[in-house]
């Protein structure tokens, strides 16, 4: 008896190729927050889906954000006293003048 190796999974075929090199990517991960609160007009989010189904790279990081997003929601930010809130905006600000 002849074992035979077992088939490779086929991915589904792309209609256009991998556009990465040309900073797709970049522009997809713009639009991923309104993409995944479900913000972004029926068009734009075929767009996204066809390149995620493309682009294992940005496909997992979609993944790892969508799960950030839900344990954020799950616990929420611990209440902060007045002086806390005045250190941290002072703390932000010094931050962005010094870029």
């Amino acid at each position: 008896m002849v074992k035979r190796a077992a088939p490779k999974p086929r991915r589904r075929p792309a209609a256009t190729p991998h556009q990465h090199e040309a900073g797709r990517c970049l522009g997809i991960l713009r639009e991923l927050s309104d993409f995944i609160d479900d913000e972004l007009p029926n068009d734009i989010c075929l767009q996204i889906r066809r390149h995620l189904g493309d682009c294992p790279h940005c496909e997992e990081f979609v993944a790892s954000l969508r799960q950030t997003v839900s344990l954020c929601r799950g616990n929420p930010a611990p209440a902060l006293s007045a002086n806390e809130r005045a250190l941290m905006r002072e703390k932000i600000l010094n931050a962005a003048r010094s870029r």
